[in-house]
């Protein structure tokens, strides 16, 4: 599949803000099943951009306004060829042992509930495992926006049996990591079945460690392996280390950001849909 991405993000400040800073995550690194065609990310404000990788091997861009703003907006847009594999992923860069995605973190720290729930889960056959994992959270957790925010860890969203798929991913990665099976956050972007192209947010998923295959993507917000409709951006421990944008500044007052990201087959006709405005923190949130 080829996929189309045009993805926007504006921040509105109320004040002057100066020092503002952008750590942005938002372009594909390319593998054996991830050829990057095109992309490209531009800035409305003057500034400086500086290109790396971080520890995880993700592509970073650093964002330097040169000047105090009232208004910043970051444009991405690209084309990437993706192949179906069932879910499994071949040559992708490395640089951090699997082991390293045992590590708990705020984010995704197991409570009492979650580890009895990962072990009743548990077969002879990590895979088999991951799939019950999968299955379990997409029928037992109900996806609503308005239930959590970018701050909610997986014990929380886990009682609340609802929230969005950064927290279907949150709750995976820590029963699969419970278990011993080395599990991470992935980012990026989900052409959907349902023909919605504009959404408020990209995707998240998590991808899990098999001693036979290497990594394998699961999407337990739609209860399925993740296929050639997914375009994977960058991975971490949660959210944060993956997340598309992060920043700080000095001033500013309130801050409003206005979000769309589109997702679609380049070669299939698709329909869009508004942008959605909301409160940076809400917004920020990865949601599908």
């Amino acid at each position: 599949m080829r996929i189309k991405v045009d993805y926007s993000t504006s921040y509105d400040y109320s004040l002057l803000a100066s020092d503002v800073i952008q750590l942005l995550r938002v372009e594909p690194c390319g593998h054996h099943d991830q050829h990057i065609v095109n992309w490209r990310l531009d800035t409305d404000t003057d500034g400086h951009l500086r290109r790396g990788h971080d520890v995880f091997g993700n592509v970073t861009h650093m964002f330097y306004a040169d000047a105090p703003i009232r208004r910043l907006s970051l444009h991405v847009t690209g084309e990437v060829d993706t192949g179906e594999t069932n879910g499994v992923l071949r040559g992708t860069a490395e640089p951090m042992p699997a082991s390293i995605f045992l590590r708990t973190t705020l984010l995704s720290t197991p409570d009492a509930a979650i580890r009895d729930f990962a072990r009743s889960l548990a077969k002879p056959d990590p895979i088999e495992t991951c799939h019950a994992l999968l299955t379990s959270l997409y029928e037992g957790m109900t996806f609503d926006a308005d239930a959590t925010h970018s701050h909610t860890d997986a014990a929380h969203a886990f009682r609340l049996k609802a929230g969005v798929c950064q927290d279907y991913s949150h709750i995976f990665l820590a029963a699969a990591r419970v278990l011993g099976i080395p599990a991470r956050y992935v980012s990026g972007h989900l052409v959907r079945a349902d023909g919605l192209v504009t959404q408020p947010a990209g995707h998240a998923w998590v991808e899990a460690y098999m001693p036979d295959l290497g990594w394998v993507g699961f999407d337990p917000t739609n209860g399925m392996s993740t296929t050639d409709a997914y375009l994977r951006v960058a991975v971490g421990l949660d959210y944060l280390d993956a997340a598309p944008v992060r920043g700080a500044r000095r001033g500013g007052g309130a801050e409003t950001m206005v979000v769309s990201v589109t997702a679609s087959d380049a070669h299939a006709p698709t329909l869009s849909a508004g942008p959605v405005t909301a409160l940076a923190e809400a917004a920020t949130q990865v949601q599908s």
